[in-house]
Parts: structure tokens; C-alpha cells; sequence
């Protein structure tokens, strides 16, 4: 008798082969992260990711940022000063996804920045890998938003505001 015609074996080999290739692609991101870090603990397909926005800026108003990518519009959040909002997402697989963001404060004015990109943000070339971007907005005019680390370990990555969309 053969081993491939027993309908139970069958069934077995379609359950483990539908687990092994799905389980990974489950999101996870309510899962507490071990030790948040923002070094190179990301670069991989489908990789998640946790971006979060500090709002440091100089005048200690509340920063308002509308974040969105080509999928997703997070809508406009208001951020105190001194305080943090992040959100959660996975690298596509063709690894081009990009979250651009509209940052204004009163007193501040309108300012655009594409707060991650694969080419910066989940590459081994260049900057750090972040698994936990973390970035400080308007902490001075000369570096108005600085990618850090949560240790500090590593120095701040600071860039200028682009030009809007």
C-alpha cells in the first residue's frame, strides 16, 4: 500500500506546508518588541517596522504631522511637546514602500519629509538599518529632524526638510 494514497498523510502535508508559508507573513506588531533598538536588526523581506515621531520643537508647541504612504493615509495627528506618536508597518516586497509626512507647528511653519524610505531606512548601504526608527523633529533650524537611536549608542543621522509633494 502506497504512502502517498493515504488520505490523512495528504491532509498532513497541505496543513504544514500552508503553516510553514504563512506564519511568517502574520502581523505581530501588537507583540512587545524584546529591546527596541535602531541599529541593524530590520533588513529583511517584509521586514516590520516601527516609526516614531518626537516632537522637540524649539518653541514647545504641539507638532501636527499627516503621515501617508501609496496604501495607507494616517491621517493628521497632533503631537504634544515632549511627546511621541508611532505607527506600525511592513517593507513591501519589492522593497519601495515610503511613508511621507507633512509637519507643521504654530510658529513653525509647513514642512515635508519622507520619514522612511528603503533606500535610507532598510539598506546596509549608507545609514543604520532601524527596526525602530525614531526621529526628533525641530530640535534645531540648522538639523530640524534627526534620526536617533533609543540608547544613543549611535549619533543622530540629521537631514534637511525636502521640498513638498
Amino acid at each position: 500500500m502506497s504512502f502517498i494514497n493515504k488520505p490523512h498523510v495528504i491532509l498532513l502535508f497541505i496543513i504544514s506546508s500552508t503553516f510553514i508559508l504563512f506564519v511568517p507573513a502574520l502581523d505581530l506588531s501588537n507583540v512587545p518588541a524584546e529591546s527596541p533598538t535602531s541599529d541593524e536588526d530590520g533588513f529583511l523581506p517584509l521586514a516590520g517596522k516601527h516609526v516614531v515621531i518626537c516632537n522637540k520643537v524649539k518653541n514647545r508647541e504641539t507638532l501636527n504631522v499627516h503621515c501617508r504612504s501609496s496604501e495607507d493615509d494616517l491621517g493628521l495627528i497632533h503631537i504634544p511637546w515632549n511627546h511621541t506618536w508611532g505607527f506600525r508597518f511592513h517593507v513591501n516586497i519589492w522593497k519601495s514602500t515610503k511613508f511621507h509626512c507633512h509637519f507643521t507647528w504654530l510658529g513653525g511653519g509647513s514642512h515635508y519629509f519622507t520619514i522612511f524610505k528603503v533606500s535610507r531606512d532598510d539598506s546596509i548601504i549608507g545609514y543604520n538599518v532601524c527596526k525602530e526608527c525614531i526621529w526628533e523633529v525641530g530640535r534645531n533650524d540648522e538639523n530640524p529632524i534627526c534620526r536617533v537611536s533609543r540608547d544613543k549608542s549611535i549619533l543622530p543621522h540629521c537631514f534637511q526638510w525636502e521640498e513638498g509633494p
